[in-house]
């Protein structure tokens, strides 16, 4: 009971608060609803880009991949810290330079009115169809599984999953939808500030369970134990085999903290160039804190769990259930709810943007005034949210959650980074290029990841089957070497799509070059040291694979 009070205190408290922030904004304009009013503060933009990340598909994911693979999977979350760095010293002031409010506008400048449509529409198909539900499904398995839903209302697992699912999706739907994006960014701030302490009590309290009370008994039971899993270069077979880090990894992590409309929209609500780049410097230094929370906990889930647990993906609520005092329940489940509403919400703040700005307003109602454009955007948003709701409860048979989370978004996420990073980079590919490239890219993957993938690997099980091949270590390692790895994939097919646009651009070259103009909407005077902040984070980032390469 005192971890219901806690956690519906504290959520309600947040409520209120971002209720009240968005009164400083005019919601009915779409510069106020969907970038806050371009007044967002480093503070604001650093913790709502930390929160949006920090939400449950990272938070169990990860954990869950760390649980099956150690400490290999940090890459997912130190390599982004990189990204963010290129992020606010290339794109972040080109963005701003424009003016943007969606990244596909600058495609429109660049290319045409419908390349900016398909890449609006591949945003979204990708967020309703994987990225939503994911966060819903999520969520949902950490809130059953820390507070014993099933139990608690007397109905089955997968009844209280999908009870989790609706109330999650209908609140964060409240907060996105009706509020904005201040309202979102605002909660996200102060939701992260109780992530953060709640995340990192589940290691501390990890630690002192199988070190007997101490912290650092803890810590070296758990490197004594299993040494091999602390090693920072993962192994064939593994999630993220160290090769990757240098061919599609990168991609991924540039296109998420780069391009992304769930992410780079808070830095596009940015009051100016300066407060941007600081924001996200911010958030780049405190990436690298995140394996303490998104990759510890799975690795000591493994050894006080001795890696006897049913499915990788509930290693992080078990372990919070088992290590965590019943007073500290309710807060840790409340601040995870704030994580799980802020991805959700950010997602749905996104589509809602992408759809009344690229899609509404530009090809069913070019008249619209912008209160009708907020008020359709909205009903959109309700739309995508029931959608999501009803695919959520599918993902459970996906297998790996990160794992199938980062593979499917390939379809949308390497086209659409290749024509925005050869839209900057060249000034006469025309725009047939990136209508071309967008297609085959994803066509491409699709037939790469679900035809002829499945196909190889059959078609190698079957062949090691007959040679009396039985173990299923052995079995994995030979599914594991039968088709490229799914970022190896990605690096091809995105030199592939590269070489296919520049040819087409020497070709058939753009008449008149690309030049950017500047819209004088916002400052665009540079953060003083942002390149000097930025060599020391990717300083450090370096430094850490190199002490814990085996």
């Amino acid at each position: 009971m005192i971890g219901i009070i806690s956690f519906v205190a504290f959520t309600s408290i947040v409520a209120i608060i971002a209720y009240l922030a968005t009164r400083s904004t005019d919601e009915k304009t779409s510069d106020g609803y969907f970038l806050g009013g371009r007044s967002l503060t480093a503070g604001v933009i650093a913790g709502s880009l930390l929160l949006t990340n920090l939400s449950t598909e990272q938070i169990v994911g990860l954990n869950g991949s760390a649980y099956k693979d150690g400490l290999s999977v940090m890459a997912w979350e130190t390599l982004a810290a990189i990204s963010i760095v290129v992020t606010a010293i290339f794109l972040l002031p080109r963005y701003l330079k424009s003016g943007l409010t969606t990244v596909p506008q600058f495609l429109e400048d660049r290319f045409d009115g419908t390349t900016k449509t398909i890449t609006s529409a591949l945003f979204l198909t990708g967020y309703v169809v994987v990225l939503l539900p994911v966060i819903l499904y999520s969520g949902s398995v950490a809130i059953s599984g820390m507070f014993n839903i099933p139990e608690m209302l007397g109905v089955s697992e997968k009844t209280g999953l999908i009870i989790c699912i609706w109330g999650i999706g209908i609140i964060g739907s409240i907060y996105a939808v009706f509020g904005g994006l201040k309202a979102v960014a605002v909660s996200d701030s102060i939701n992260a500030v109780g992530l953060l302490i709640g995340g990192m009590l589940i290691p501390v309290f990890g630690l002192m369970a199988i070190g007997d009370g101490s912290v650092f008994d803890g810590l070296d039971t758990l490197v004594t134990a299993n040494p091999e899993r602390f090693d920072s270069t993962g192994n064939k077979g593994q999630e993220v085999p160290f090769a990757t880090i240098f061919t599609g990894m990168m991609l991924v992590q540039m296109f998420y903290w780069g391009t992304n409309q769930q992410i780079i929209q808070r830095a596009l609500g940015a009051k100016n160039l300066a407060e941007g780049q600081k924001g996200l410097l911010l958030a780049s230094f405190l990436k690298i804190l995140g394996p303490l929370i998104l990759v510890l906990p799975g690795m000591i889930a493994y050894h006080y769990f001795d890696g006897n647990l049913a499915s990788s993906d509930i290693a992080y609520p078990e372990l919070v259930r088992a290590v965590l005092p019943d007073y500290l329940v309710g807060f840790f489940v409340a601040v995870l709810f704030g994580a799980i509403l802020s991805s959700f919400n950010s997602v749905l703040n996104s589509s809602v943007t992408l759809f009344g700005i690229d899609i509404y307003k530009q090809h069913i109602n070019k008249e619209a005034s912008e209160n009708t454009v907020v008020k359709y955007g909205k009903i959109f948003g309700v739309c995508l949210a029931l959608s999501a709701m009803l695919i959520a409860p599918l993902i459970a048979n996906a297998g790996s959650l990160f794992s199938y989370l980062q593979e499917i978004n390939g379809i949308y996420s390497i086209p659409i980074f290749t024509i925005i990073v050869i839209g900057y980079m060249t000034k006469r590919v025309p725009a047939i290029a990136a209508k071309i490239a967008i297609v085959a890219g994803s066509v491409m993957y699709i037939i790469s990841q679900f035809i002829m993938k499945p196909y190889f690997i059959e078609k190698a099980l079957d062949k090691a089957k007959a040679a009396g091949i039985t173990d299923a270590d052995a079995l994995h390692m030979v599914e594991t070497e039968a088709y490229p790895h799914y970022l190896h994939v990605m690096a091809i097919l995105f030199l592939l799509n590269s070489l296919l646009m520049l040819i087409i651009g020497k070709l058939k070259p753009m008449a008149t070059p690309y030049v950017q103009e500047y819209s004088k909407q916002v400052n665009i005077t540079p953060f003083k040291y942002v390149k000097q902040f930025g060599a020391i984070i990717c300083i450090i980032v370096i430094a850490i694979y190199w002490y814990f390469a085996k």
